[in-house]
């Protein structure tokens, strides 16, 4: 049986990202496969690369040596038959925590050797979701689309096919009204959440268990 494992690289536990996150996981489920999810900010505390080199040495070739919160993480993933992927856009870009996985999952296999560049053995389906306020309309016109497409080639490179969805002009809190936010309609925003949020956990539970189906 195949086993998936989805992060939810978002603070929130129970808003967009990780409720896209966690229906990409039970599709995957409904497929056919295990899956697990893991919120990253409930981990032990991590960090990003420290370019210790330690994954290019011949005894630990390929694997990161680091020893905090994403050490079992990069474990699981490293056996698992497809991954899931969901942060949020702040500021221009995925979330910190998102980026030190990313750093070190990517980084680890990267050998800097011409004949074989990336050491790879395991190459899995990856599913990468992100949410942003910004609506998708927009994503040419502030960089998103080059951003997504930049991590959608590292990640083939070196972890698998990739396939990345987004959700944006997203609902970001349920009471707009205790903020003083001048700059939205949340009327506008409701509605639009409640029109188009299923239709988003749908479309995430189709890629999660095309992960599975192929």
């Amino acid at each position: 049986m195949k086993h998936i494992v989805a992060i939810n690289a978002s603070p929130r536990t129970n808003w967009n990202t990780a409720r896209l996150v966690e229906a990409a996981a039970r599709g995957a489920q409904e497929a056919g496969a295990t899956a697990e999810i893991i919120h990253l900010y409930k981990l032990e505390p991590f960090q990003g690369c420290i370019s210790c080199f330690g994954c290019k040495l011949p005894n630990t070739f390929g694997r990161c040596i680091s020893k905090d919160g994403l050490s079992e993480v990069l474990n699981k993933i490293r056996y698992a038959d497809g991954l899931i992927l969901g942060s949020p856009n702040y500021l221009g870009n995925l979330t910190a925590g998102f980026r030190a996985l990313y750093e070190r999952l990517i980084f680890q296999y990267l050998t800097y050797n011409k004949e074989r560049p990336n050491c790879n053995e395991h190459m899995i389906p990856v599913l990468l979701i992100t949410t942003s306020n910004c609506d998708e309309s927009l994503y040419d016109k502030v960089g998103y689309t080059t951003l997504l497409e930049n991590y959608k080639q590292m990640l083939e490179r070196f972890i698998g096919p990739t396939k990345i969805m987004i959700y944006g002009n997203t609902l970001q809190v349920e009471d707009y009204s205790k903020y003083d936010w001048t700059r939205f309609d949340p009327v506008e925003k409701k509605a639009r959440h409640e029109k188009v949020f299923p239709l988003k956990l749908k479309e995430a539970h189709e890629l999660g268990a095309s992960l599975v189906s192929g």
